[in-house]
Parts: C-alpha cells; sequence; structure tokens
C-alpha cells in the first residue's frame, strides 16, 4: 500500500498535457512580475509551474536547472522553454520563450525610442524595492529546494561544497565545476535510492533533430563571421549578438562585457547609452538578455528601431536554445541510467549550494544596505512562505516598500 506521499507524487509522463495558450498566459503572467535576474527567475519558474501549477516535479526540474547551467546561455530563458516544450510542445516552447520574453522586450525598446528613465528618488527606491523582491523569491526556493533535495548528510555536505566552489571561484565557470563536482560525489555517495518521477520525464525531442540544431549552432558560429565581412549591417548585427549568446557561460550579468565589447568598441552604441539602458534593464522583469533589444533599437545605424531590436533579440537567443535542442534527446537518456541518477542527485544538491551562494551575492549584497532593508526581505518572505502570497503581490508590495525607504 502506497504512503501519502507515494499516493501524491505524480510522474512527469502521467501530468496532463496543456496547450500553446495555456503555456503562453503562464508565461506571460511570469514576465510581468520577474524581477531580479536568472536565479530569482528559477525561483519564480518552481513557485508557479512546480508548486501551484504541478507541471512537473521538484527533482525533475531541479535535473533541467543543472542541463541549463552546464550550457552556454540564458539559463532562466532556457529553462522556461524546455518548460514550454515539456507543457505543449515546440508551439508551447515558442510561446514559453515569446510570452516571458516579449514583456520587458517592448517596455525597453519603448525606452529606447523616448530616452525616459526612471530617476529621483521615487526611481532609486522603486528599482532597490525590485531588488529586495529577488531576496525575498531567491530565499524562498532555497528553502524549498533544500528540504526536498538535500534530505540527507551526504547532499547536505554536497551543497555545502557547491556554495564554497561558487564563493572561492567568483565565475560562471565556478558553478560548472560545482555541478560537475556534485554529479561525481553523487556517484559515490548517493546511489542509494531513487529520484522520484524522475525516470519518465521526456521532451519528445528526437536525436536526429537534436544533431541537426548542433550543426545548425556550430555552422551559423563559423560562417556569420564570413558573412558579416560582407559589410551588410544587418548581417553584421545578427553575427554580434548570436556570438556574444553563444558564448557566454552563466547568463545575465555575464553577458554585458561582451556586448560592451561588441556594440560600444566599434562605435555602434555610445557608452552613455549603453550605461542608462543597462541601469533601466534592472528594472525590468523577464531576462536580462532582453538588454539586447535596447541596444538593437538605439544604434547609431540602420538597421535599428523596432527592427534592429527584433534582430538582436533574436541573434542572442537562438544559441542557447540550439544547444538546448541539441542536448536534450541525449539527456533523456542519460538520466534514466541507475549511475546518471546517483550523479543527478549529486548535481541537484549542487544547485541548492549554487543558489544559496546567489542569494548572498549578488541578490543579498546588492539589495540589502540597510536594517529596513533586511526587514522588508523578511516581511516579503513570510509573504511568499507563511502566506503563500502570489508572487506579482510581493513584487507590488516591496516596491511600494523599497518607494518609502527612498525618504528615510
Amino acid at each position: 500500500m502506497k504512503s501519502a506521499t507515494e499516493a501524491a507524487i505524480v510522474t512527469d509522463a502521467e501530468r496532463p498535457q496543456g496547450t500553446a495558450s495555456e503555456v503562453f498566459f503562464a508565461f506571460l503572467k511570469l514576465g510581468v512580475t520577474s524581477f531580479g535576474g536568472p536565479i530569482a527567475h528559477l525561483g519564480y519558474f518552481r513557485d508557479e509551474l512546480v508548486v501551484r501549477r504541478k507541471w512537473i516535479g521538484e527533482a525533475a526540474y531541479a535535473d533541467l536547472v543543472a542541463l541549463c547551467q552546464f550550457l552556454p546561455g540564458p539559463a532562466s530563458s532556457q529553462v522556461g522553454f524546455a518548460l514550454g516544450l515539456l507543457r505543449a510542445g515546440p508551439l508551447g516552447a515558442l510561446a514559453a520563450w515569446t510570452a516571458f520574453t516579449l514583456p520587458s522586450a517592448l517596455l525597453l525598446v519603448a525606452f529606447a525610442m523616448t530616452t525616459t528613465a526612471f530617476s529621483g528618488p521615487v526611481g532609486a527606491g522603486l528599482l532597490h524595492g525590485l531588488k529586495i523582491v529577488a531576496v525575498a523569491v531567491v530565499a524562498q526556493a532555497v528553502w524549498g529546494m533544500a528540504q526536498s533535495l538535500t534530505p540527507d548528510r551526504q547532499r547536505a555536505a554536497i551543497a555545502l561544497a557547491a556554495m564554497l566552489t561558487v564563493i572561492f571561484v567568483s565565475s560562471a565557470i565556478g558553478q560548472v565545476v560545482a555541478i560537475v563536482l556534485g554529479g561525481v560525489t553523487g556517484l559515490i555517495f548517493c546511489r542509494n535510492g531513487k529520484t522520484p518521477g524522475a525516470s519518465n520525464l521526456s521532451f519528445g525531442v528526437p536525436r536526429w533533430i537534436g544533431l541537426m540544431c548542433l550543426v545548425v549552432f556550430f555552422a551559423l558560429l563559423a560562417l556569420l563571421p564570413l558573412a558579416a565581412s560582407s559589410e551588410m549591417p544587418g548581417i553584421s548585427l545578427f553575427d554580434a549578438f548570436y556570438r556574444s549568446g553563444a558564448l557566454v557561460f552563466g547568463g545575465g550579468h555575464v553577458v554585458l562585457p561582451l556586448l560592451q565589447a561588441e556594440v560600444v568598441d566599434p562605435g555602434w552604441v555610445s557608452n552613455d547609452a549603453f550605461l542608462a539602458g543597462y541601469g533601466i534593464t534592472q528594472a525590468m522583469p523577464g531576462p536580462l538578455f532582453t538588454f539586447a533589444a535596447y541596444l538593437g533599437a538605439v544604434m547609431g545605424h540602420e538597421p535599428n528601431g523596432p527592427a534592429g531590436a527584433a534582430i538582436a533579440l533574436l541573434a542572442i537567443f537562438l544559441p542557447g536554445f540550439l544547444l538546448l535542442l541539441g542536448a536534450l534527446p541525449f539527456w533523456d537518456d542519460f538520466r534514466n541510467r541507475p549511475l546518471a541518477q546517483a550523479a543527478m542527485r549529486g548535481a541537484n544538491a549542487a544547485v541548492v549550494g549554487i543558489l544559496a551562494a546567489a542569494l548572498y551575492s549578488p541578490v543579498w549584497t546588492s539589495a540589502i544596505i540597510r536594517p529596513y532593508d533586511f526587514a522588508l526581505a523578511a516581511a516579503g518572505f513570510l509573504l511568499l512562505t507563511a502566506w503563500k502570497a502570489p508572487p506579482w503581490i510581493v513584487v507590488i508590495t516591496m516596491s511600494i516598500g523599497g518607494i518609502g525607504l527612498a525618504f528615510f
């Protein structure tokens, strides 16, 4: 007879499939409320799609996060793309990316076209309140994932080691090293048991599709620079943003130095315009990669405006999605093997440690400056955990609180 816990577990193969419209509106909600960068986005995804909607199990979600941490590109957008694919097939994947990306992209293009920005104490307070939202969201994610993914001493120790690795190796490479070490350690110490719901997760991507995506990824990476030498502005723009998206590990803020080298150094965008756009991007929901839409819109040559924004946006996201589709069919088989499951248990524990390190820096260190900030973040955490408030309520509350703190 099954225990209550076992009876409550629904494998991913048994979960009802949804529609592209369902995926679109679920991610549109996330696209207008998910502030705080990629780590915070993973917390929002977990709360909305794992806890509330139950589209995927906790362990399978952590597996997916671990995979996307390995790949170049925007990790949170790759996770969202894969969740849309899992729920409603290729149209669901497209719906998830479009809905999650469109709100911030449109706002940034509007800012680029009007050159307005938040200013004064109200604007500064609003931005600070949004940073405090990220503290509450990431803290909730760490707490919830730690309870399910580090239930024993071995995995708790792996999480601690991963956190220390990320802290001492302060770059995106540290995250990859932490997950690799977590997987290796899991092979040794986490062979007992089975990950609930892990064996039945399939994204339905054939191997030939995966191989084709990998071929396209490398072909574009090699051939676009040659095509860009023809001095066709559209090709040059696509090449610059495709290369930035293809060569960055960790996503988010890590892509900024690459973008600056691609658009500021050649004189396409002034440094002042670049920094102004980066500042306003911090106040936007959704993926930080939508900064590309702003840059494409303010280009000093054609194409710019909405056309430049569309080219830049597509180019910077495309390589990460090609790599993800290339990895998924092989990852499906890999994770179903007993030794692979042990490695994934260790890698999942490492993800908890990575999230814990990110909770401190940059999330905590950039938001919690005064005792008032800590009190506001604690209130947001309690709203999420004890009161089960929807994230958008917390966003509004913390934003108002941030504006209020600006006058103290």
